[in-house]
């Protein structure tokens, strides 16, 4: 199997996966418990070398990145628990090595924690919010798969009207990276 081959493209609705080229794709389903399992589930099943998380996400206001700016992930927070850290962890750190990567392949991106909630607007203390990355991140996590996350950015998250987000352009801009994000990544794990 190739390289190419072996990374697994994680999405949580069909609009945010590109078409495959020799890669596998994943549709997670959205919230970031059907995104643990679905991504467990495919893991155990592909055995993937690396996992690229692609999708849309809000951005606070005052970040004031425009819609359809891309967002690599250094981190992914779950917003959601109300347990101690020491319980359950609630921040997975994206893999270094597909960090440097993707920042190489995505120079002008901006590199930010992201927040995963289930809910619009219930993140507090991230700039990004989105609704799956760390269960997916978390899943890849504990089988031992580097993984790291990438957003589009398709609306502010303090605006509630949705027919102001900007959905087309997310999705264009995320499935318009995602191939070049792949070959950046299937190059790096060709030279390891």
């Amino acid at each position: 199997m190739s390289e190419r081959a072996r990374i697994l493209v994680v999405a949580a609705t069909a609009r945010e996966l590109a078409s495959p080229e020799g890669w596998h794709t994943l549709q997670c389903g959205v919230g970031p418990v059907e995104a643990a399992a679905r991504t467990a589930a495919a893991i155990a099943e592909l055995r993937p070398a690396a996992i690229l998380h692609v999708g849309i996400a809000g951005a606070r206001r005052a970040r004031a990145l425009a819609p359809a700016s891309l967002v690599i992930g250094a981190e992914s927070r779950y917003c959601d628990s109300t347990v101690p850290e020491e319980w359950a962890p609630t921040v997975v750190q994206a893999s270094a090595t597909l960090l440097h990567v993707v920042q190489g392949a995505l120079p002008g991106a901006a590199t930010l924690s992201i927040g995963t909630s289930a809910r619009v607007g219930g993140t507090s203390d991230c700039e990004v919010e989105a609704m799956e990355g760390f269960g997916v991140l978390r899943a890849a996590q504990l089988s031992g798969v580097p993984a790291i996350e990438v957003r589009a950015i398709s609306n502010e998250i303090e605006e509630a009207d949705r027919a102001r987000w900007h959905f087309d352009a997310a999705f264009a801009a995320i499935t318009g990276v995602t191939p070049l994000l792949v070959r950046a990544l299937h190059e790096s794990l060709t030279n390891a």
